[in-house]
């Protein structure tokens, strides 16, 4: 009953707290926007009060520097080394080829090259001087052409003949400072020279090894006997009127003949088995003077014309060979006179 009573107090009370609610005599913070969202009201932290630190402590703590950092290079594209340019490659190809004058290579005032095929080598001239380039001996010079004609003078000359006939090419520049190239071809090979002229230091002469001959040929050559009769005149300028006479010993003469200079005395192979003997020239009183002379294998070359002469071996028991000439004599300058 007293439940039933309550209920019936509370209905009636709710309602009309609700009407009010909605009533439009309320203050206008009172009154409920149904139509406005509701929104949150955001609390405002109080700002912290600031700390104060005491001077004592702010000079005590040491105070450090901070080093600037140096910013890092940009980093560079490396670059092949292989992509150079043609004349970039030109220029290290020919001074990787360029051989220079070294102090083990002189033999007196000569500067001796060893010779390769391709290679370039420097000559060093002066004013005023001429540098001798010395081909091998028994090469023939076909052509020679330097590229500055103007400022250089280049000629060429020989010495000696027959096999050993040499070349020499003969460079001179006009001032110091200048530079040009020398080619000189022959019948063997070609030689490519880089002229470059100082104030006063220029080389004498150049020349040459060549290791890339064949050293068979060399060996083969250098083992055969010269004939005695080499640069000799023709065979019908030779005089064969000598009388050999004598012991019938092994080592007895062949023959003799001169070329109006010269003596040539011939003897059987076995001379070179056994001793030599010498020789004697005999005068007009009939005393025998030994005389020069040399031996050029089996031949014996005597450096005077003579009218009689002696070969004598032995000491107790001397073995004599007589060779007398049986013909006029006949000088080579006589011969030139009567060609005249």
């Amino acid at each position: 009953m007293q439940t039933a009573y309550r209920a019936l107090i509370l209905i009636p009370l709710c309602t009309s707290l609700s009407a009010c609610a909605n009533a439009g005599w309320l203050p206008s913070f009172l009154r409920s926007d149904p139509s406005a969202p509701m929104q949150a009201a955001q609390l405002q932290e109080d700002e912290p009060a600031p700390h104060i630190i005491p001077a004592a402590f702010v000079q005590s703590v040491p105070v450090m520097t901070v080093a600037s950092v140096t910013p890092m290079p940009s980093a560079k594209p490396v670059r092949n080394k292989t992509t150079k340019s043609p004349t970039q490659r030109v220029t290290a190809a020919n001074l990787a080829a360029l051989q220079e004058p070294s102090a083990d290579g002189y033999i007196n005032a000569i500067q001796v090259y060893n010779f390769s095929d391709g290679a370039l080598y420097r000559l060093y001239a002066a004013p005023q001087e001429v540098s001798d380039i010395a081909l091998q001996p028994g090469e023939n010079l076909t052509a020679i052409s330097a590229g500055d004609t103007t400022r250089w003078v280049v000629g060429d000359t020989t010495s000696g003949s027959g096999p050993t006939k040499q070349v020499h090419v003969l460079a001179k520049p006009y001032a110091a400072g200048l530079k040009t190239n020398l080619v000189i071809t022959t019948d063997r090979r070609s030689y490519h020279l880089e002229l470059q002229s100082t104030t006063d230091a220029f080389m004498a002469a150049v020349s040459w090894t060549y290791p890339q001959d064949n050293l068979v040929k060399q060996m083969a050559s250098a083992v055969v006997p010269a004939s005695p009769t080499d640069g000799l005149p023709a065979i019908e300028n030779l005089h064969f009127g000598y009388a050999i006479s004598g012991g019938n010993v092994a080592w007895k003469p062949v023959r003799a003949f001169d070329d109006g200079t010269r003596v040539y005395i011939e003897f059987p192979k076995a001379l070179a088995q056994g001793d030599a003997p010498p020789l004697f020239v005999s005068g007009p009183n009939g005393d025998h003077d030994l005389v020069n002379y040399r031996v050029r294998g089996s031949y014996y070359v005597v450096d005077q014309l003579f009218t009689q002469a002696e070969l004598r071996y032995g000491q107790d028991h001397q073995q004599v060979v007589k060779i007398k000439r049986t013909a006029p004599l006949q000088t080579a300058d006589a011969r030139t006179t009567q060609a005249q």
